[in-house]
């Protein structure tokens, strides 16, 4: 027998090193070729390092939440001698994995850090699927013993709702607190979000849209086509005002590198639309959102959706954006504060609708009411020119029967 080790491997695109966010296996484990060993965060996507040898687990590389450089060791295998003598020390190849997120570049001083480390031994692994385990870890519910509801034992969403309704969040919840490590895509939201804030001066602006009209024509069209042509979501309507809009403002459809000072316009709208997950905040991305009617945009937001809270959107569905649009549905408030999604320029907020009495053709009536709430890069766009393009945005939306128009 020898030890073969496994180094970090290099996912290209400069990535100098890569948070460990879940191991697959642990110490004495039986791995077969090709087995996932590990998840890893980039800074682009979340990534599965497979096995290029058989053998038995003899040491791990790291801890959950841990740094490692590229190159770094990873894990060493017990291996049949012949085999590592057949499979020289190598850096495996990765698998995209789905449910990947967008997030910014880590310092680069943590790999030295994370290399220093201390490493602890891994608790025990559960049966979950990978966004069981985004939503646990959120939650603070350690999932080490606990045995779910599902085939052998897997724990599924509705045992961890099950852990929230008894009180048991694990061993910290008796003492009245409990520490949560912010990790994966958890770490990547807070870092991503921090960076906005600090790089880009935001300034925000609302406005309240007389969505009526929308509504009526929205449940008249779905009246007729649901069955045939799918059911249209208010959504999609202001998705394709937005769209519409940029032709006339073309400044809000872009991303600004400041460090190189190049603000970069774009002539197609890849449409990123927030979506809440379990495991938190991912942006799938509408891409060519100018060229889709208002069905196919609804049938993409509600598959792009689906996707993200299922962990299955793939790496090209959540990054590239040129603008963004966010929605909290019936939980949107009056008005809110957006955070742009660096490095775009410009993201559009999306109120709830109420019925509010309004003065409408000179006399009080009952109108459906929403607020946009939207936020600018002050650094390239003015004022002025946020305001004329949410103001364009409204008029479509007031009138519906113009988003058909080409």
């Amino acid at each position: 027998m020898s030890l073969h080790t496994i180094t970090m491997p290099d996912l290209g695109e400069g990535i100098a090193e890569v948070e460990l966010v879940e191991w697959r296996v642990h110490p004495g484990d039986a791995v077969a070729e090709d087995q996932i060993l590990c998840d890893v965060m980039t800074d682009k996507a979340a990534v599965e390092v497979p096995s290029p040898v058989a053998g038995r687990v003899a040491e791990l590389g790291g801890e959950i939440g841990q740094m490692l450089a590229v190159g770094a060791m990873l894990i060493r295998i017990e291996v049949e001698t012949d085999a590592a003598t057949r499979a020289p020390d190598v850096a495996p190849p990765t698998t995209p994995k789905r449910g990947l997120a967008p997030t910014p570049a880590a310092s680069p001083a943590a790999a030295s850090t994370a290399a220093a480390a201390p490493r602890a031994p891994v608790a025990a692994r559960a049966l979950a699927a990978p966004a069981v385990r985004h939503r646990a870890r959120a939650l603070g519910i350690d999932l080490a013993g606990l045995r779910g509801s599902g085939p052998e034992g897997r724990v599924l969403h509705a045992d961890l709702d099950a852990v929230l309704a008894a009180g048991v969040r694990g061993p910290a919840a008796a003492g009245g607190t409990r520490e949560i490590r912010v990790i994966g895509l958890r770490r990547a939201i807070a870092q991503k979000m921090q960076e906005s804030k600090r790089h880009i001066p935001h300034f925000t602006y609302v406005e309240e849209v007389d969505v009526t009209e929308m509504v009526a024509l929205r449940d008249e069209l779905n009246r007729q086509h649901a069955a045939t042509r799918g059911e249209l979501s208010p959504l999609a309507f202001v998705i394709r005002a937005v769209v519409r809009a940029v032709t006339a403002f073309p400044q809000v459809n872009a991303r600004f590198d400041d460090e190189a000072g190049l603000l970069t316009l774009f002539d197609a709208v890849h449409l990123g639309v927030a979506t809440q997950t379990d495991g938190g905040l991912m942006v799938p991305v509408l891409r060519q959102a100018q060229t889709l009617d208002l069905w196919a945009t609804s049938a993409m937001i509600a598959r792009l959706a689906t996707t993200a809270r299922d962990g299955k959107a793939l790496r090209d569905e959540l990054t590239g954006s040129t603008i963004t649009v966010t929605s909290l549905g019936k939980l949107g408030g009056i008005a809110s504060t957006p955070i742009i999604n660096h490095p775009e320029v410009a993201i559009v907020g999306v109120n709830r609708i109420v019925a509010r009495p309004m003065v409408h053709d000179g006399t009080v009536q009952l109108r459906q009411m929403m607020n946009l709430s939207s936020s600018f890069d002050h650094r390239v766009v003015d004022g002025s020119v946020a305001a004329a393009y949410i103001q364009c945005v409204r008029q479509l939306l007031e009138h519906p029967a113009t988003l058909f128009i080409d």
